[in-house]
């Protein structure tokens, strides 16, 4: 019985270290916490930066925001080993005075398999001020 429990302790470590997905590029900050911003700035940006640390160069096949609240930008180029990709997220707070947390996921590829990162940004819109309008005066005569 204990062999047959070390076996099956032996064959579950085996499963889990297959499953975990190789790690091929290092990101410099996993969430940006923009913190509070008014909604009348409009858009605000934070750079991701990414290490191939892989052995052979990495495309981004693809980049994909959670919302259409988020832009994300990035080069077409390869990234050499050891090199570094840049990826801009913005983020427009226009009409969206609320907390919030957005996704971005990345698929990198290095021609001939597909890794994944995801990186967040988060942060607070205030709303923007109103300015009150004044109740009209009746007329004096």
């Amino acid at each position: 019985m204990k062999k047959l429990m070390s076996l099956v302790f032996v064959v579950a470590i085996a499963i889990t270290a297959m499953a975990q997905e190789k790690k091929v590029v290092e990101v410099d900050n996993q969430t940006f916490d923009f913190g509070t911003v008014q909604e009348e700035v409009g858009k605000i940006t934070h750079v991701f930066n990414f290490k191939n640390i892989s052995v052979t160069p990495l495309s981004l096949k693809s980049v994909k925001a959670s919302c259409g609240c988020t832009t994300p930008q990035w080069s077409k180029e390869p990234v050499a080993p050891n090199k570094v990709a840049e990826i801009t997220v913005t983020y427009n707070t226009i009409g969206r005075p609320t907390a919030f947390h957005k996704s971005v996921t990345i698929v990198f590829t290095d021609g001939t398999a597909d890794y994944t990162e995801v990186v967040f940004i988060k942060g607070v819109v205030t709303p923007k001020a109103t300015t009150a309008v004044p109740a009209s005066q009746p007329e004096n005569k």
